[in-house]
């Protein structure tokens, strides 16, 4: 459609997803949508807050309060999580763990601001689950010997009889599909069925959907961050085996 609502059930259901100015290259025509507005408003906040905190962290004192106690509970929370599931490894990917976790919760609490989710985009949640993917099997290929892979992609049968590889392969390769189309699907529905309320019920809506919008903007944002990131950690902990 040419500029104005670019996906909708409805002429009155309206689920924030605008087409705000197109350009061209390539000889194609690509649209600068809300999406990508909302997008920007959560890396930009997500930004300051990383600034606060590392101004904070630098002049932290040896009693926490205020903003710094925060910022020390968040990362605190993260990385309990991350060793929680990871064990000894997980040192190494509280950083990575730590960023898509706060990401993704940011997304999804920003319908709660009148913003779009970004994760209600598939064109969002497939990237982040593609570096999921590439970082799992980096490391299974770093902490593997191919013989114990390829055993691994022929189980349960014998590698000298391999009829599961094709099956396990398909298995693999459904990982990055399953992790953004969860988190994609959830998201989405949410808004929707947001948009169905607002949409049928005008104005008197907006006086009591605090608990439609605390299941499906905080109880539901808050379990698909969560999923997708102990799937994640569950994932890179099976690539990486039995460390020495």
């Amino acid at each position: 459609m040419q500029g104005t609502i670019l996906l909708s059930s409805g002429s009155d259901i309206d689920i924030m997803v605008h087409g705000l100015f197109s350009y061209e290259l390539f000889g194609h025509t690509f649209w600068i949508t809300t999406t990508h507005v909302c997008l920007l408003i959560v890396i930009l906040v997500l930004a300051v807050f990383s600034i606060a905190a590392n101004r904070a962290m630098k002049h932290a004192s040896e009693v926490p309060s205020g903003f710094q106690n925060v910022v020390e509970l968040i990362v605190e929370m993260l990385d309990k999580m991350v060793h929680g599931v990871m064990g000894k490894s997980g040192g190494k990917f509280v950083n990575y763990i730590g960023t898509i976790f706060i990401f993704i919760l940011v997304s999804n609490l920003s319908g709660l601001f009148g913003l779009r989710p970004p994760t209600a985009d598939y064109g969002v949640t497939l990237p982040l689950a593609l570096l999921s993917f590439i970082l799992i099997h980096f490391n299974q290929f770093k902490y593997q010997k191919p013989k114990e892979i390829w055993t691994d992609m022929c189980s349960p049968l014998p590698p000298w009889l391999p009829i599961w590889f094709p099956i396990n392969v398909i298995s693999e390769l459904a990982v990055p599909i399953s992790l953004s189309l969860r988190l994609f699907a959830n998201i989405l529905s949410g808004t929707i069925i947001m948009a169905l309320i607002y949409s049928l019920l005008s104005k008197i809506a907006y006086f009591w959907p605090g608990a439609l919008h605390a299941y499906f903007d905080i109880f539901s944002g808050c379990i698909q961050t969560y999923v997708f990131c102990m799937l994640t950690m569950t994932y890179i902990s099976n690539a990486i085996g039995e460390e020495d």
